[in-house]
């Protein structure tokens, strides 16, 4: 499209919608008239796209996620729809930057973190590859929190993106869904035929949104439908009688559920709110995955050949009872065709092997609020401990700890593993994990089930979006096929000792860091020096990410600069990004003492010339766009054993920052794909953790004779300026759950380590030369193609 043809598109779009001229249009109504043009052409994709879908009988891929942080929506739109050069010309002969008028999207925050971005990059893979793909998920009004450091604690405020979300929003009242909670099951046989009736219950009705993703230069499109949660009707009988209250208080409790984003749950009011969100999601998504079927099929015999539904960690389990409620009380099926359907229908992605993370519920709570399901649900437990018994004769030990429910608990964890044709971790490592532990007995059960799929990242919004320098090098060396393929970024490698290719990395690099310095002074005051270090922990605050680890080594540095002031020291600038849950009392100190450590680094004369500590405050997906292209330094230190794999590894890597990790999760593979000598590894291996924690780990044995370890904790014990942190230093010296003590020493040799390679920034810029060349594995586009070949059979839309 040419730039004239643009601008009278956006001008006709201003006129119709706001009735005013370009020349005088707020920021804000040209970026809803940008954002309803970039709308209407995807949903016109769309529909072109999956009318071929179902002109060739190509099989829909189902993506069920409690959370989609899809972060902002308008560049990535306009560049995935090539429109991007015509929208800058357009907007810049009217004297305005196209810059300013992306700062005007608020962040989609509907999650939390990796999950959720995982599952936003997955639309973005599915789209670009042609898989037919829609996700789902809930319309939260509220997404994840706004996040305030006061005093250097978290402060919690309502994040309501949707006023400026909104636009991208296409509502359809007509399609919403009836989900039914509370109330009394009876069963009753009329003339022979069973049938179930659901009596006293409470409705809520879910309406959908729709919202696009355009696949990159491609035909494809994905959609995300999102679930609002409304009273069917309003308590006019109430209001009529001066009951005000009553009236409005049964709308609040039927619209709460979509209210905000996770409810907090350390009390019984947020688990009952938060079985109900994920019910809500589970049955409105699965009562519209067997109407949209019915409507071009007329049967859901075929329904296993037509669709995949892959449930993105435990929160969207009930979608299996819930489709075998639809099967056998609406449908009329018997017990074993209904759940030979759900076994071909439904695959699970498990995310964790923290136990915690594994869900559970409260039997008295799940059945009073789920009757039906709870029913369904008894009935798949003894039906399942047949078969285990079959297969396990006697070993009742393993049946009980398989099985269904067990304890008083519904174990969501379980109803996937035995339910799902596959079960898939999302690393190499994590994948060897679930079998050996977690769900060992269940690979013993059914070892074909068990797959596993590195997780991937939509690349292009952290590369081409991000770093426009970075890829003018391409170009220029590799020409621009890796554009379309991840893969061909490899072509790089061929430059690994090209002197002028390594000089000008290091260019790009510095270019990027003076961005995001000024970036961050503009908004936040901070001031940086861009040619300091930039390493780079930005992730959910948590101990097993080890946050911790990273802040005494900070605590540990300042005393030797404060001893040793003439000390040889790359200046450093130690940047984190993180939010912690609001009920995660660790995580929320740990914050305060990287904030407290930071100010008095920062104030600190002696040493702030070499040392610097940077908290993002509300770091989120765009904010992410801008420091990933800065970064130098991947912190990636959690436990090994503990993460899953990570994307945020991913994004550094593809950017040129060196990993500096434990091998845990995808790190495994990322030193694989580039190298080890070309990351800072460190730290104890898997079998390393287990070992030691069989043996039984003290952390004392490993603080005890190491002068750097006690200096540090007695420092930050003691405290300063009235303030300490004897929470987190007590909590190493007893407990330590993830072992920060154990590689605290390795880790400052790997600090010390990453300090003498970056005096070498020839031989620094061929290692970060050789992360960017050889990171196109971890594509989204690869991961959902893999999932699509082994796991979905699904094949893309010709």
């Amino acid at each position: 499209m040419t730039t004239k043809e643009f601008a009278k598109i956006l001008q006709d779009k201003l006129t119709s919608e706001y009735g005013v001229d370009l020349s005088v249009a707020s920021h804000q109504q040209i970026y809803r008239a940008l954002a309803l043009i970039c709308r209407q052409m995807m949903s016109e994709n769309h529909k072109k796209f999956q009318s071929k879908a179902i002109g060739t009988g190509s099989k829909q891929v189902y993506y069920l996620c409690m959370e989609f942080l899809m972060g902002r929506s308008l560049k990535m739109s306009l560049f995935n729809l090539g429109l991007n050069d015509a929208a800058q010309k357009a907007l810049a002969e009217a004297d305005i930057s196209l810059d300013s008028i992306y700062e005007e999207e608020p962040d989609a925050g509907l999650g939390n973190g990796g999950l959720g971005r995982l599952a936003a990059c997955y639309l973005d893979g599915m789209a670009t590859t042609s898989i037919c793909g829609t996700g789902y998920s809930i319309l939260y009004e509220y997404g994840i929190f706004k996040q305030k450091i006061v005093d250097g604690w978290q402060q919690e405020r309502a994040d309501n993106w949707l006023p400026g979300g909104q636009v991208w929003l296409k509502s359809h009242p007509d399609q919403a869904v009836e989900v039914r909670f509370d109330g009394e099951i009876h069963e009753n046989w009329d003339h022979g035929f069973h049938y179930i009736q659901h009596t006293n219950y409470n409705s809520v009705m879910a309406i959908p949104s729709d919202m696009y993703v355009q696949g990159y230069d491609g035909k494809g499109v994905a959609k995300l439908r999102l679930w609002q949660a409304k009273a069917p009707d309003f308590d006019m009988s109430s209001f009529s009688l001066g009951n005000y209250n009553t009236a409005m208080s049964k709308n609040a409790s039927a619209e709460l559920i979509s209210k905000v984003l996770y409810p907090n749950d350390n009390h019984v009011e947020g688990k009952i709110l938060r079985l109900r969100q994920q019910y809500f999601l589970s049955a409105a998504s699965i009562g519209d995955i067997v109407q949209s079927h019915l409507s071009t099929y007329g049967t859901l015999e075929n329904l296993p050949d037509k669709v995949a539904i892959q449930l993105n960690d435990t929160h969207p389990t009930l979608a299996i009872p819930e489709m075998m409620r639809i099967l056998l009380d609406e449908c009329g099926f018997g017990w074993d065709k209904s759940f030979d359907i759900c076994q071909k229908v439904f695959s699970y992605t498990n995310h964790t092997v923290m136990a915690e993370a594994l869900e559970k519920w409260n039997v008295d709570i799940f059945k009073m609020t789920l009757p039906r399901i709870y029913q369904i649900v008894v009935e798949m437990d003894r039906r399942a401990r047949e078969k285990l018994e079959a297969a396990f004769p006697g070993d009742q030990g393993k049946i009980n700890y398989m099985a269904l429910i067990g304890d008083n608990q519904v174990r969501m964890a379980n109803i996937c593993a035995y339910t799902a044709n596959s079960i898939n971790g999302v690393s190499k490592l994590h994948s060897e994990i679930i079998k050996e532990s977690v769900f060992h007995d269940y690979y013993l059960f059914k070892p074909q089930a068990f797959k596993n799929v590195t997780n991937g990242i939509a690349y292009r919004r952290w590369l081409l979006a991000s770093n426009p320098e970075l890829c003018k090098l391409l170009d220029e060396t590799i020409g621009t096929g890796y554009k379309h393929d991840a893969a061909d970024l490899s072509k790089l490698n061929k430059f690994a000792e090209d002197k002028t290719v390594l000089k000008r990395l290091n260019e790009i690099k510095l270019d990027n860091k003076k961005n995001f310095a000024a970036y961050l002074e503009k908004s936040t005051g901070q001031v940086i020096d861009p040619s300091s270090i930039f390493d780079c922990q930005v992730k959910r605050m948590h101990e097993y990410k080890r946050q911790h680890l990273n802040a005494l080594n900070i605590a540990a540095q300042y005393l030797y600069l404060k001893e040793n002031p003439n000390a040889d020291f790359i200046p450093k600038t130690y940047i984190f990004g993180a939010k912690a849950a609001p009920g995660y009392y660790m995580a929320k100190q740990m914050i305060r003492m990287i904030c407290k450590l930071g100010d008095l680094i920062n104030n600190d004369p002696a040493v702030r010339e070499k040392l610097r500590v940077v908290y993002l405050e509300e770091y989120c997906v765009s904010l992410s766009e801008h420091l990933m292209p800065a970064a130098e330094v991947s912190e990636q230190i959690s436990l090994a054993g503990t993460e899953a794999s990570g994307t945020g590894n991913m994004k550094f890597m593809l950017n040129g920052a060196i990993t500096l990790g434990t091998l845990d999760g995808a790190n495994v593979e990322i030193a694989d794909a580039a190298g080890k000598e070309n990351e800072l590894i460190f730290g104890m291996l898997t079998p390393e953790v287990n070992n030691l924690k069989q043996v039984g780990y003290h952390p004392n044995a490993f603080i005890m004779g190491d002068d750097v370890a006690n200096a540090a904790l007695n420092f930050l014990e003691r405290g300063w300026n009235g303030e300490n942190f004897h929470e987190v230093t007590q909590n190493l010296r007893s407990s330590d759950p993830y072992m920060v003590m154990a590689d605290f020493k390795d880790y400052r040799r790997a600090q010390a380590d990453l300090q003498r390679l970056y005096a070498d920034r020839e031989h620094w810029a061929k290692m970060s030369l050789k992360n960017i060349a050889n990171s196109g594995i971890f594509s989204a586009d690869r991961a959902v193609l893999d999932y699509a070949r082994d796991i979905w059979h699904a094949s893309a839309v010709k």
